[in-house]
């Protein structure tokens, strides 16, 4: 049975009794709202929990690890995945902690009760954006991913209404993501989040059997088999770091996934946090490992980029991504509709919204993230600046300054904080940089989704046909 004892909020070490005033308090107001919560009470155990932690972690973000290696070399790429995780692991176990101290469980009335109406403002500014970008990145992810596949399938024309974005991204908004967008409580995802990790499991399997079909036909195009591919460090190594910050980022989640989880406390969190940031890590770092091993430096920022599009074993793992990151739009949209409401109603407690408002905040929000996917296909300065902006303050900045404000602890014993909070300003700052280079430098060929690589027109032996599939341009 997936359930755990009930265990009280700790604030302060605990009377004989087992609980002291404040813990009380916030266990009391914890069931007022769970009596409010329209009697949708469901709560998952720890280790349910867990994918639905995972699945906020990996998201899209995975597809990219490779690229991350290739800017920083392996071996530092390593250290590097490492060191972030680290740092991440940290800063979700201090977010609690502060909540803890402050008696606030949401991100917004955390930064409230530290910053006042203007931490407020800003944390709800950044916390929207985030989320949001990240939905619009989904459907375009969908759009352009499924749309290829459907065309090999199906042998679609290019210029069949089947074929188009707009009425991929329509459909798979409809019958997917509305459905699962309008659930009112994330520990109803558990179950989608276990799919979306098997899921993910199983892209895997499928880039290591194409590792071992493709590095001899990769050899006559690249270095992969040379040893200078394998440099331990390279320059890019600030531009990784932002990618690995990326794929990390779930911090926007933190307590909707908290309150998803019976009998949450502060040790129950920390250990579930450590489990799931560690496999994240683990599955991520394999990604990259072989991701990079079969392209070498020709390695792209999307790593099913590098596969010929009429690769129908890939093919397979593109449909299965394109689910995963149709399971993890959800509990953004969880994000961006609490963020919406309490803005609205000026308040920083979360209030249970009613059956009708929560349908319209739903509604509005995917069909706003609908026909921005659909008028664009070109987002990825615009992602490293939603990256910049808003993740790493979310990440590391916001949460150690956070800490530093209300806690009463010694200097000394800040100083993890504080090195939290200059880690993330040094990486957004660099990020600010490297992002103003790329808009001076931007062309159109940037935006491009649909060449065809090299290697494709090599050899088409491990390929059902020899075919070059003509994409759509919309």
């Amino acid at each position: 049975m997936c359930s755990t004892n009930s265990s009280q909020e700790y604030l302060v070490a605990p009377s004989k009794d087992g609980m002291d005033e404040t813990s009380y308090i916030l266990q009391q107001r914890r069931r007022r709202q769970q009596v409010m919560d329209g009697g949708d009470n469901l709560k998952n155990c720890p280790k349910f929990a867990s994918f639905n932690y995972i699945n906020s972690i990996i998201g899209s973000g995975v597809i990219g690890i490779p690229y991350a290696f290739n800017l920083s070399g392996v071996g530092l790429g390593v250290i590097l995945f490492a060191l972030v995780a680290i740092v991440t692991d940290y800063s979700l176990v201090l977010m609690l902690r502060s909540a803890h101290i402050s008696g606030s469980f949401s991100y917004q009335s955390l930064m409230k009760s530290a910053f006042g109406r203007y931490g407020f403002v800003v944390l709800s500014f950044l916390q929207f954006i985030y989320p949001f970008i990240a939905m619009i990145s989904y459907n375009i992810i969908v759009g352009d991913t499924a749309t290829k596949v459907l065309i090999r399938l199906f042998s679609l024309p290019h210029d069949s209404v089947f074929a188009q974005r707009y009425f991929v991204i329509a459909m798979a908004t409809i019958f997917i993501t509305t459905p699962l967008c309008m659930l009112r409580n994330v520990a109803r995802l558990a179950k989608a989040s276990i799919v979306s990790f098997i899921m993910v499991l199983v892209i895997f399997v499928t880039i290591v059997i194409r590792y071992e079909s493709l590095h001899d036909v990769m050899s006559t195009v690249t270095e992969v088999g040379n040893i200078n591919t394998w440099d331990f460090a390279r320059p890019g190594a600030i531009q990784a770091i932002g990618i690995m910050s990326f794929g990390f980022m779930c911090h926007h989640n933190v307590f909707l996934l908290y309150d998803s989880i019976e009998g949450a406390s502060q040790t129950i969190w920390n250990c579930v946090t450590h489990v799931a940031v560690t496999i994240s890590l683990l599955l991520m770092v394999a990604f990259g490992l072989v991701g990079y091993a079969t392209f070498g430096d020709l390695t792209q920022g999307d790593l099913l980029e590098n596969y010929c599009w009429n690769d129908d074993l890939i093919n397979v793992s593109r449909l299965l991504f394109s689910l995963t990151t149709l399971l993890t739009f959800p509990l953004e949209c969880m994000v961006t509709k609490a963020v919406v409401d309490q803005t609205l109603r000026g308040g920083t407690d979360p209030v249970p919204m009613s059956k009708k408002r929560h349908a319209i905040i739903t509604i509005s929000i995917l069909v706003a993230t609908y026909f921005v996917s659909i008028s664009t296909k070109c987002l990825g300065i615009a992602l490293e600046i939603n990256g910049v902006v808003a993740a790493i303050p979310l990440a590391f900045v916001l949460p150690a300054a956070i800490y530093i404000k209300i806690s009463n602890d010694s200097w000394k014993q800040k100083i993890p904080a504080y090195c939290l909070a200059l880690f993330g300003t040094i990486v957004a700052a660099s990020g600010i940089s490297l992002v103003v280079y790329e808009i001076l430098t931007f062309t159109a060929d940037s935006c491009e989704n649909d060449k065809i690589m090299d290697h494709c027109y090599i050899n088409d032996t491990y390929l059902p046909t020899g075919d070059i599939i003509q994409l759509p341009l919309n």
